[in-house]
C-alpha cells in the first residue's frame, strides 16, 4: 500500500464543497481542513504508484476550486497511532 499526503490550496469560499468532492474520490481515505499555507490535506492510499497519477492530477487537481497541490509520498510508517488522533486538535475535554 502506498500512502500519499496531498496538501491542497483551494478557493477559500468553497472549502467545504471541495473537501466533500475530494473525499468522494476513490483512494482518498481522509480529508482534513487545516490552518496554514494550505486549506486541505488529503490522505490517499493506492496499491501502485501509477494509481497516484489517476487520483491526484487526474482527480483532485481537476475539481473546480482546487488551485494547486503539493504531494508527499510516504516511505515508511513509524507509528501505528490512529490518524484521527494524529490530526486531532484537542477539542475533547
Amino acid at each position: 500500500m502506498i500512502t500519499a499526503i496531498v496538501l491542497i490550496k483551494t478557493s477559500v469560499d468553497r472549502i467545504p464543497e471541495i473537501a466533500e468532492a475530494i473525499a468522494a474520490l476513490d483512494s482518498v481515505s481522509e480529508v482534513f481542513s487545516v490552518t496554514g499555507t494550505y486549506d486541505l490535506i488529503a490522505m490517499v492510499r493506492v496499491s501502485a504508484h501509477d494509481d497516484l497519477a489517476e487520483i491526484i492530477p487526474g482527480g483532485i487537481s481537476r475539481i473546480e476550486g482546487v488551485e494547486r497541490t503539493d504531494t508527499h509520498v510516504a516511505f515508511r510508517a513509524y507509528s501505528q497511532h490512529d490518524l484521527e488522533a494524529a490530526f486531532a486538535i484537542g477539542l475533547d475535554s
